[in-house]
């Protein structure tokens, strides 16, 4: 006699109403591997042995490597949350959404700019959204949030927050 199986098979999460990852654009690799390689001919100078291929070896890569951890930053609205990295912010916290241009961003995060706020900002990309919060046990009054399509997110965030509340 063969065990069945009676119970329900796991739903699939939702997929993402909105996902994003800002990425660098190519001048910033252009820019960050010249770099590189100009400090690394200038610790070679001609000289032979290690010095001819180390500063290669470990200068390109380690370049490589913090390029792309500068553009890991993944948003995305999905299952009910706001999702920047690893920080979460439940929807139905969300009190309203305003879409940000390059000036609107930097007079949010400009001198009167609430220190008690969550920035997520990258210089390279122009737009932001600024998601105002009611949630009366958490002190932030709101997340500001680099993104390339700020109309894009704002309205998915409001679609799921409409659809989150009963």
């Amino acid at each position: 006699m063969s065990p069945s199986s009676s119970s329900p098979a796991p739903a699939a999460a939702s997929p993402p109403q909105y996902a994003e990852r800002l990425t660098l654009p190519w001048w910033l690799w252009l820019g960050g591997l010249g770099a590189a390689a100009l400090l690394a001919l200038e610790v070679w100078m001609g000289a032979p042995g290690v010095r001819a291929w180390l500063p290669f070896v470990v200068l390109l890569p380690a370049t490589v490597a913090g390029l792309v951890w500068l553009g890991r930053i993944r948003i995305a609205v999905r299952d009910g949350d706001l999702r920047v990295d690893d920080a979460r912010l439940p929807v139905e916290f969300v009190a309203d959404v305003v879409p940000l241009d390059a000036a609107g961003r930097r007079e949010v995060l400009g001198v009167g700019a609430d220190p008690l706020a969550f920035v997520v900002q990258r210089p390279w990309i122009p737009g932001a959204v600024q998601v105002v919060l009611d949630d009366p046990a958490d002190p932030t009054p709101f997340w500001v949030v680099s993104t390339r399509r700020p109309v894009e997110l704002a309205e998915a965030l409001l679609a799921a927050r409409d659809a989150a509340r009963p």
